[in-house]
């Protein structure tokens, strides 16, 4: 009885020892670099976004922040190294729309579930996507467009910067809501698709609207519309493509912050508290305005829940477009 009550009362002693320990090791995050993963090459809007936020967020965190390049597999290999990663906050995910839920629903051979495998941290900020066209076919309007591939034998192709992209999954909505005929033309990258569109060699496209801001100023490229739910604060002259008689059509092109699941809370509220203050910075956000991307600051729950909430709502979409790496 002696023995099992000393016993008791040393692990009495010991909790509150180890207690402060843990909550320590927590508050001091981060202890070394913190590096961001980023699942696409050097140049995309992704990469564009971390390298701009990532300067502030080393300053406030008192620790530096790299930011690394692991591109291939449609996003899959950087988002899979993170994943896989330590979950100790100091190697994290800058993830797209594309990479995290469209090349998730369609590679059924990732090994892990998404939702359940990376940890909302914040949603940094929307990349509007547009419909674009070569000025050659004749057409300045969604409904002029919409009768030019109804009185095209075959219809029309329409170009992205890759397969199961954000911009692919854009066009496919668009032929299922307007029941038209359209065929898919991947490229490897929004640079190659809009040389492409300028050159004729395509019709028209869906694209990042930061990528065809100088074309299209030039008159190179013709935008009929954004596919967002309203028209972008930063050009507002620019129809929506559901405006334009596609009720219901809008694409959502995100970037947003994760880390490995089983990260400490506290250092998820912490680099989040930290992400909001670097959107809410007047020099950051002027430059994202410069490059047309909207700052959409969520909190780590609200992070989770819309990714579960695109999840939902893109299955659906990818089944009945037949969507496939093939």
């Amino acid at each position: 009885m002696r023995r099992r009550h000393l016993l008791a009362g040393a692990a009495t002693l010991a909790t509150p020892l180890l207690l402060p320990a843990a909550a320590f090791s927590q508050d001091a995050w981060p202890t070394r670099p913190v590096t961001l993963v980023v699942p696409w090459a050097p140049g995309g809007s992704n990469d564009i976004v971390a390298r701009l936020i990532a300067p502030l967020l080393a300053e406030r965190l008192g620790q530096s922040v790299v930011v690394e390049n692991r591109a291939g597999g449609g996003g899959s290999i950087g988002m899979g190294l993170v994943a896989r990663a330590r979950p100790d906050g100091h190697t994290l995910l800058v993830s797209s729309a594309s990479n995290h839920v469209f090349h998730a629903l369609v590679s059924p051979d990732l090994g892990y579930d998404v939702r359940e495998a990376l940890a909302g941290i914040a949603m940094w900020v929307d990349v509007p996507n547009v419909l674009a066209v070569n000025p050659g076919i004749g057409v300045s309007t969604v409904p002029e467009l919409l009768a030019k591939i109804r009185a095209t034998r075959g219809g029309l192709s329409f170009g992205s910067s890759g397969t199961a992209s954000s911009n692919h999954l854009a066009g496919e909505l668009f032929r299922l809501l307007t029941n038209t005929e359209l065929t898919h033309v991947p490229y490897r990258g929004g640079g190659p698709v809009a040389t492409d569109l300028i050159a004729g060699v395509i019709p028209m496209a869906f694209m990042n609207l930061p990528t065809v801001v100088g074309p299209a100023q030039a008159g190179r490229i013709r935008i009929l519309g954004v596919c967002t739910e309203e028209r972008v604060r930063f050009r507002p002259d620019l129809p929506t493509v559901a405006e334009q008689g596609v009720p219901g059509y809008a694409v959502r092109s995100w970037t947003g912050l994760f880390a490995p699941r089983g990260t400490p809370r506290a250092v998820i509220e912490r680099a989040s508290a930290e992400s909001r203050a670097a959107l809410e910075t007047p020099a950051i956000a002027a430059r994202l305005t410069e490059l047309a991307s909207e700052p959409i600051y969520m909190d780590p729950a609200r992070t989770d829940a819309f990714v579960r909430a695109e999840f939902d709502r893109w299955g659906p979409v990818v089944r009945a477009a037949r969507v496939t790496l093939d």
